[in-house]
């Protein structure tokens, strides 16, 4: 018989009080959430920017990001959580233009878990730090009676080295804003879904987890003036231009024509009735820079592997009314508006 996490003692009494909520973070009603409780519960300079991750005052500039990660199945083709664990973070503060230094690791098991599973996760987090080029410098273990935490979830937290004087966040976007992605779109959001309905394609849909440091990172160093950088996790490319239109004030104009979406990942949506734009990603951006450092971007993006797929989907119009629009194929024009709430939960 496998080895097997057990609990060393009782979990405390849980309180009376329960608070009931959307899954995942990408719709309305996590929106909400968050404007109508948590922002005002927890106001700040830094967390008003609602941004990946925050820039904290002082003499150096560091980038402190934190995050948990919930996702269904614990392994999928592309990665497993502790990939996703450890590139979630990487990516948020490498949206915040910062070199990621530092992470630290928290894990909550559920009494019964093998420990091969275990052994697997951290062997893909050992694997993902040494790529993303981060220490995981501290950590803790909690275990809860079975049947409480659905096998294993992973709490993390990052610091990054801020080593330029760039003010990347949506406030900085401009009219005339070139918008960029780094890649095909919908591929972990897809993957997570063909492995819970177990529906097979003429190829494995593979998530596309991985670290986005370096490209950013590079595009910083060649001098790119780069405005602003979201990465597309919950609630897809849609949702992240809406969140950079609102927080701008400005109109984000995108050509659905120049989304690249793989073929399988597009089949997936047109049989669930799902729209990739809204899918999610974990190693894809979208990137705002001035309309003359454009090709540039494009150049330098092109030269790593994850992020070689990169295009110009739209601009950022003079219009100051707050909204994105889609063209599509045959001209038409539709507002991409936030969902009410995730099209699929737990991804992430």
């Amino acid at each position: 018989m496998a080895d097997t996490f057990t609990m060393a003692c009782p979990s405390p009494i849980a309180s009376r009080e329960r608070v009931v909520m959307a899954h995942g973070g990408g719709g309305r009603m996590m929106q909400q959430l968050l404007e109508q409780l948590v922002y005002p519960a927890f106001s700040s300079t830094q967390l008003d920017r609602r941004h990946d991750g925050a820039v904290l005052p002082g003499g150096s500039r560091v980038a402190f990001t934190t995050d948990s990660y919930v996702v269904h199945p614990l392994f999928f083709p592309g990665g497993d959580i502790g990939t996703l664990a450890i590139n979630g973070t990487v990516n948020d503060l490498a949206m915040c233009g910062a070199r990621p230094q530092w992470l630290s690791v928290a894990f909550i098991i559920e009494e019964g878990l093998p420990l091969e599973t275990l052994r697997a996760v951290l062997q893909s987090m050992h694997e993902a730090a040494a790529q993303a080029g981060v220490s995981i410098v501290t950590g803790d273990t909690k275990v809860v009676d079975r049947g409480k935490g659905d096998g294993l979830f992973v709490n993390t937290a990052g610091i990054g080295l801020v080593e330029h004087g760039l003010d990347i966040s949506p406030a900085a976007v401009r009219p005339g804003d070139a918008v960029l992605v780094s890649g095909d779109v919908g591929r972990h959001g897809a993957a997570i879904l063909a492995v819970r309905a177990g529906v097979e394609f003429e190829s494995t849909i593979k998530s596309d987890c991985g670290p986005l440091a370096q490209p950013v990172l590079s595009l910083i160093e060649a001098g790119i003036e780069v405005h602003c950088l979201r990465d597309l996790t919950r609630g897809g490319l849609a949702t992240g231009l809406i969140e950079i239109a609102e927080h701008s004030g400005l109109h984000i104009a995108i050509d659905e024509e120049r989304i690249g979406v793989e073929q399988n990942v597009r089949g997936a949506c047109e049989l669930l009735g799902l729209d990739p734009l809204y899918l999610a990603n974990e190693g894809r951006m979208v990137i705002f820079v001035p309309q003359a450092q454009e090709a540039r971007t494009l150049e330098i993006l092109r030269q790593h592997p994850i992020s070689a797929g990169a295009g110009k989907i739209g601009h950022v119009s003079g219009d100051s009314v707050p909204m994105v629009t889609a063209r599509s194929s045959i001209g038409t024009r539709r507002i991409l508006d936030m969902q009410s709430g995730e099209q699929l939960p737990r991804i992430c």
